[in-house]
Parts: C-alpha cells; structure tokens; sequence
C-alpha cells in the first residue's frame, strides 16, 4: 500500500494558456524523404515527448541516419524533417 504524506499540487488553470493543447489529436506519424536514397518513409511521431524534438532514426530502405526534427503547433499539427546525418 502507498501512503501520501502530501496534498498533489493544485492543478495549473493557465496551462493552456502557457501550453494551448489544440482539440486533443496531434499527429503520430508522417511521410518524409530520405535524403540520400529518396524514398519515401513512414516514420512515427511520439507527441508525448514534447512541442520541439531532435533525434536519429535510420531510412527503411537504405538504413543509412538521418537526423529528424519534429515542432508540433498548438493544433498537434507536426512539421517534421529529415536531413542527413553525416551532413552530405
């Protein structure tokens, strides 16, 4: 049994005026070419890990990285793209 020595914070009545939450759908994936073979992935999209991301994922097709970016608007729309990682 877990016992809670504290009162939880009080809820935060301006969080959608710091962070507009949109109607509640943001996009889980989207389609973005790679950039050294030129296919056309489908790639999956975590919106839980915040408005702004950056990471590695590697082409389907061809397997080389490419560095992706993600920045989710107040609608849950994301703007995602695909560069290469090693910069060619």
């Amino acid at each position: 049994m877990i016992y809670i020595s504290q009162d939880p914070e009080p809820w935060n009545d301006d969080l959608e005026a710091d962070f507009p939450l949109g109607d509640g759908v943001a996009d889980t994936s989207a389609v973005v070419q790679c950039p050294y073979c030129g296919e056309a992935v489908e790639i999956a999209l975590d919106p839980g890990s915040g408005t702004r991301q950056g990471y590695v994922e590697d082409c389907q097709v061809c397997c080389r990285p490419w560095h992706v970016t993600v920045v989710y608007g107040p609608d849950g729309a994301a703007e995602v793209s695909a560069e290469a990682a090693d910069g060619e």
